[in-house]
């Protein structure tokens, strides 16, 4: 399998992973806010040196493509599209909701029927969200949802539904269906759990096409978004 070299910078955690064969070699993250600009350049350098002095050739770059931050997801965009041109590399775009689900994923306590529901936080009671089956498929596209008591009923009648990530936590008191399951400690994506998916999609050439690439803006943000992802 190639080594992958795996950039989210999505959201408040900037982070930096290199993979190869299902291991996560090498990472570095910085939760400092407003910091990306200054660190992720940085991280990237740090990883390319680390690859390269170990004889372990960068096959591709995978990106953590949002929905996110404007400014985070533009520095990432260019930094890694950067490095694709200056390489003559594969870029992986990846959806940030996807990445999230990687470590609950690997929950043995979630039922099988369980459906999945990240969240990145927005203004007062406004999350983006996508609502995952386990073979993460998108049931419900992103989408921008002002959280009321009846949001995600569609889901919640249906199965278990697990909220997460850092918009989860302002809906717990909104949100009180018996089958919604509230998770700590997934707030935010890293660049390590990013490996399956780009490994996947590195398997079947799933690559963008690096000139007209752009990362998922909330500011664009569209109704409709492809539901199967891996």
């Amino acid at each position: 399998m190639a080594v992958i070299l795996h950039i989210e910078a999505s959201t408040e955690i900037c982070s930096v992973a290199l993979s190869e064969d299902g291991d996560v070699f090498f990472e570095k993250k910085n939760s400092e806010e407003r910091s990306h600009a200054k660190v992720l350049a940085p991280f990237v350098e740090e990883a390319i040196s680390y690859a390269d002095d170990r004889g372990r050739k960068i096959e591709a770059i995978a990106l953590s493509c949002g929905p996110g931050s404007y400014t985070s997801l533009r520095i990432a965009s260019s930094t890694a599209k950067g490095v694709c041109y200056g390489r003559n590399l594969p870029l992986i775009a990846l959806p940030t909701t996807a990445i999230m689900c990687v470590p609950v994923l690997f929950n043995d306590d979630i039922p099988d029927d369980a459906l999945f529901c990240p969240m990145i936080d927005a203004r007062r009671t406004e999350v983006y969200a996508t609502v995952y089956d386990r073979a993460l498929n998108a049931v419900m596209p992103t989408s921008a949802v002002v959280v009321e008591s009846d949001s995600f009923t569609e889901y919640l009648d249906r199965a278990p539904v697990y909220f997460f990530g850092n918009g989860a936590e302002k809906c717990k008191e909104i949100i009180t269906h018996p089958n919604a399951r509230f998770l700590d400690g997934h707030r935010n994506p890293l660049a390590k759990w990013m490996m399956p998916l780009a490994e996947r999609a590195f398997l079947v050439e799933r690559f963008e096409d690096n000139a007209y690439f752009e990362p998922f803006y909330l500011k664009d943000f569209i109704a409709t978004q492809p539901k199967k992802l891996i």
